[in-house]
């Protein structure tokens, strides 16, 4: 999977981190690569839209990627692929992505196609280093990245209005590194940030029409239901 501006995954991959303080000094190093000058596909756009996620087994130290692949303009699933693998990285809040990207990064290489568009269960900027799984994942494989997380966070925010599509800023102080969305009347909110080669604007857009019928885009769901059957399989 080769896109312009990408990093090598493999020398990342190879040169992983082991503890906290080398995370920490990954993401300082790679934060600088995050585009934030790109507004990304549009909305509907022909192409194809992946969701990735992962499960857990604790116990056995196993986690379970999965990533499918959504046609962007009818949500139909075109194509799916899964990776087992062992969790070498632990569990320290703010740096989930280390625990999570490798076998990620080997769900998409199975993919049929490159992705247009990266939907992560997760943060974008909304992250407290402002580089959270989607941006993370984004600067690794170049891929315009959203990231849409079912809580906010360490972040405040004003409860949108009810009716579908109501959106509120998610603030650091006064910084604006979100936005919680109302997905469904009435349903509680989820929280949109920008990855990587997308803006807010789109990556609201993209979630509102992937989220038609339920709270969470149907990237999420589906990624969600096939990494768990992966990991009970595995």
């Amino acid at each position: 999977m080769d896109t312009p501006g990408m990093i090598s995954c493999d020398d990342e991959l190879r040169h992983w981190p082991a503890d906290e303080a080398q995370a920490r000094a990954v993401q300082d190093r790679l934060r600088p690569h995050v585009r934030l000058d790109e507004a990304g596909p549009e909305p509907g756009f022909e192409g194809t839209v992946v969701g990735v996620d992962v499960a857990y087994d604790d116990e056995r130290d196993v986690v379970a990627a999965a990533a499918v692949a959504l046609d962007a303009r009818t949500r139909a699933v075109v194509d799916r692929a899964t990776a087992v693998g062992q969790v070498s990285f632990p569990y320290v809040p703010g740096l989930l992505a280390f625990r999570e990207i490798p076998t990620v990064l080997k769900a998409l290489g199975r993919l049929a196609r490159t992705p247009d568009l990266v939907v992560c269960d997760g943060y974008g900027l909304a992250h407290p280093r402002r580089f959270g799984l989607a941006s993370h994942l984004g600067v690794l494989t170049g891929l315009p990245t959203i990231g849409v997380a079912k809580n906010p966070f360490t972040f405040r925010y004003a409860p949108p209005g009810p009716e579908r599509g109501a959106a509120s800023p998610l603030l650091d102080g006064t910084e604006e590194v979100g936005r919680a969305l109302r997905t469904q009347k009435g349903v509680k909110p989820v929280f949109v940030s920008v990855g990587h080669r997308t803006d807010l604007d789109r990556a609201c857009a993209h979630t509102l029409h992937l989220a038609a019928d339920y709270r969470l885009p149907e990237t999420t769901r589906a990624a969600d239901a096939l990494c768990r059957r992966a990991l009970a399989d595995a």
